[in-house]
């Protein structure tokens, strides 16, 4: 009898797992999964690395708390740069809901991702400036958000910009992720053509997870242009 019921048991264990993964990948899937997979990637190799920094018997737990509290809210650059995180992360919330069903999306929720993403390029571009990185806060900040808001609120193509081209502001978003990829691409050069044993971890560390980031938040943009192509008409 009690064989027959762990034998009873053993499927629905395995239905429960099965419907976790299920839920998994669903959230996993669409231009929110891949925002939200990139900025919870780069968020958390950030606290690591910071941890990582702390010298061998600085003090166990309590130095690596404080070394994390450091990177989050260590500053205001940092505060900002964390405030800004947080509603990027809402804002990969709002595009998977709004992909919830493939294309194409809910127009309302995927209005409010756009909305939040330049939000949150806007609080991005206060702590790049206040860090005195001037160009990546004009591109990753201003351009951002400028092609964000343009998407949410359906602004007209800038002048000259053809009707046979891709959607003018999501390009702008791509766009404004190009100097960054490159800064990334540099440093991750400079840091393996200077490696030695003494260089830390996060030299070539740091660039590559930023790579990394991009690459998933890149390939959401791509995703998004779909939100903006005419609907077929039926025929």
């Amino acid at each position: 009898m009690a064989w027959t019921s762990m034998e009873q048991t053993i499927p629905s264990w395995r239905e429960r797992a099965a419907g976790l993964g299920h839920r998994v990948a669903a959230r996993l899937r669409g231009p929110g999964g891949c925002y939200n997979i990139g900025n919870a990637f780069g968020l958390g190799m950030g606290i690591a690395l910071q941890v990582e920094s702390v010298p061998a018997g600085g003090g166990g737990l309590e130095a690596a708390a404080t070394a994390a509290s450091s990177y989050l809210v260590g500053n205001p650059a940092a505060t900002a740069l964390t405030l800004g995180t947080a509603v990027f992360f809402w804002s990969g919330e709002m595009y998977h809901r709004a992909w919830a069903n493939g294309a194409p999306p809910n127009p309302v929720l995927n209005r409010r991702g756009d909305l939040a993403s330049g939000v949150g390029a806007l609080i991005l571009f206060v702590a790049l400036f206040s860090l005195g990185h001037v160009m990546l806060a004009v591109t990753a900040g201003l351009l951002h958000a400028l092609g964000k808001f343009g998407s949410a609120w359906k602004w007209r193509p800038l002048p000259g910009w053809r009707a046979g081209w891709p959607d003018c502001f999501r390009t702008m978003v791509l766009a404004s992720r190009v100097p960054a990829i490159l800064a990334s691409s540099l440093d991750l050069a400079r840091a393996v053509a200077t490696a030695d044993a003494a260089t830390p971890v996060g030299a070539w560390l740091t660039p590559l997870t930023l790579l990394v980031c991009y690459a998933l938040w890149c390939k959401a943009d791509l995703m998004l242009f779909r939100a903006s192509r005419p609907a077929a008409q039926p025929a």
